[in-house]
C-alpha cells in the first residue's frame, strides 16, 4: 500500500511553512509521497467561522515564541515578515499554475523562502513578480496566468474542498483518513506512516 501525506497549506501560515521544510525529511524516513495542496487560509477561515491568532494579543504573543522555538529546535531559517499579514490570493493561485505545470517544488521553495526567510511581501503585485524572475519563472506568464478565471476557480475549489474534508486551518495533513493540525504535529504524521 502507497504511503501518502497530503499538505494542505498557505503561504501566508508560518506553520506551514515551518512543517514544509521538515516534510522532505519526513518522506525520506519513511518512503511517504507528499500530496501538496494549496489551499487559501483565509477562504478555510471564513468557511469555518475561524480566526487568526493575530487577533488574540495574548495567543498571538505566544505563538511568536513557539515559532521562534520551532525553527530554532528544526534548525532552520525563519524571521516574522513585517508585513504579516498579508494577502496570498495571487501567491497561491499561482501555486496551483506551478502545479499544473510541473513546478509546484521549486515554486514552493520560492514563495515560503520570500515570505519567511526575506520578509517579502507577497500581495503586492511587483514584489511576486521579482521573487518569481529571480526564482527562475517568468513572471509575466504566471501573473497572466493568475488572472485567469479557472485559475481563479480552481483556488476557490481546492479550499471547498479542503474544508469539505474538515480542514479548518493550516498546515493540515493526512494520512488516509486521520487528520493532523499543526506543524507540531509532524511526530504523529511520521508515525501514523510506519
Amino acid at each position: 500500500m502507497t504511503k501518502t501525506i497530503d499538505f494542505y497549506y498557505d503561504y501566508i501560515s508560518i506553520a506551514s511553512y515551518l512543517a514544509w521544510t521538515q516534510l522532505e525529511g519526513i518522506s525520506k524516513r519513511t518512503g511517504a509521497s507528499v500530496h501538496y495542496k494549496p489551499i487559501l487560509l483565509g477562504g478555510v477561515f471564513n468557511a469555518c467561522n475561524n480566526i487568526s491568532p493575530i487577533t488574540i494579543p495574548a495567543k498571538w504573543a505566544w505563538v511568536k515564541k513557539d515559532i521562534q522555538r520551532y525553527a530554532d529546535h528544526y534548525g532552520v531559517p525563519y524571521h516574522l515578515n513585517s508585513h504579516f499579514p498579508f494577502s496570498t490570493v495571487n501567491a497561491m493561485r499561482g501555486a496551483l499554475w506551478a502545479q499544473a505545470n510541473d513546478q509546484l517544488d521549486a515554486y514552493n521553495q520560492a514563495m515560503f523562502t520570500a515570505a519567511w526567510i526575506d520578509g517579502k511581501d507577497l500581495s503586492a503585485k511587483p514584489v511576486l513578480e521579482e521573487v518569481l524572475n529571480s526564482a527562475g519563472f517568468d513572471a509575466a506568464v504566471v501573473m497572466d496566468a493568475i488572472t485567469l478565471p479557472d485559475v481563479k476557480t480552481a483556488l476557490i475549489d481546492a479550499t471547498q474542498a479542503a474544508t469539505a474534508r474538515g480542514v479548518f486551518g493550516a498546515p493540515s495533513m493526512f494520512v488516509g483518513d486521520e487528520l493532523f493540525f499543526g506543524q507540531d504535529r509532524l511526530e504523529w504524521v511520521e508515525k501514523a506512516l510506519c
